[in-house]
């Protein structure tokens, strides 16, 4: 199915965890009918190799403590684009609705006029879930499903309703939550949640140098300082995580208990 981009138009377009395999056929098909391409540091190399020669690149990725545009550039970026007629692709990794500040550029979008749609993208916490073949949802045990950001501005605490998170009946996906992994740990026990809950914290899901990691909230703060690296990570926390004994390796993604 063809599926062109109509000039003066913005497609906010999910890239997935990083995996080319994993992005939607039709975030692909967006990817090569569009004319200019606004891209985030999460998005793989490998979807970035999917981009037409003749499509322009426009890296505007955001990592902590390395921000090459603010939000407010980004935003202005894509009205500028779109009202010169380009076919408007703004790649964003995950999905673009979950964590991935798509409303405050939806919301400049409509306060001039541009028409925008949304293709959804796979988010990090069911690919990390896929890749230690664990269910984020069970049958009796984790009923609910709860994604936060650990993120907080600088210099500000991170302000969360612990109680709410640390439920008994719930899986809990942490993004960004690596250098917040002290805190986190320590308000979900302070909450009521059990030590020893289990927890799985995944690196770069999806990608080769993906590392997966089975620990405890209890030694989140232990885990994410020894066996974390450079890539972004998401911490998944609830009793669905419970870890099959024996079980070190899966496939050839080596499988670490921390």
């Amino acid at each position: 199915m063809n599926l062109p981009i109509v000039p003066g138009t913005v497609w906010l377009v999910g890239a997935g965890p990083g995996d080319p395999d994993l992005l939607t056929r039709k975030a692909e098909k967006l990817i090569c009918a569009a004319s200019i391409i606004f891209y985030d540091a999460l998005v793989g190399c490998g979807v970035l190799d999917l981009i037409p020669s003749h499509v322009k690149r426009v890296p505007v990725g955001k990592r902590s403590g390395r921000h090459s545009k603010d939000q407010r550039s980004i935003n202005q970026m894509l009205v500028d684009a779109a009202k010169s007629g380009e076919r408007v692709v703004r790649l964003k990794g995950g999905d673009p609705a979950i964590f991935g500040r798509a409303s405050e550029e939806m919301d400049e979008l409509a306060a001039h006029d541009i028409v925008f749609q949304i293709c959804p993208g796979i988010t990090a916490a069911s690919a990390a879930a896929a890749s230690a073949n664990k269910s984020l949802t069970l049958r009796g045990l984790a009923r609910k499903l709860i994604f936060v950001t650990a993120h907080a501005k600088s210099g500000e605490p991170l302000d969360l309703d612990w109680q709410s998170l640390a439920d008994p009946g719930a899986t809990l996906a942490v993004y960004m939550g690596k250098s917040s992994a002290e805190t986190v740990s320590k308000s979900l026990i302070a909450a009521g949640m059990a030590k020893g809950t289990p927890a799985v914290l995944v690196e770069n899901a999806s990608l080769e140098n993906e590392r997966i990691f089975h620990s405890r909230i209890d030694l989140l703060p232990l885990a994410a300082k020894t066996a974390l690296g450079n890539g972004p990570a998401i911490m998944l926390i609830g009793s669905a995580m419970e870890r099959d004994q024996g079980r070190l390796l899966m496939g050839e993604r080596e499988v670490t208990e921390v």
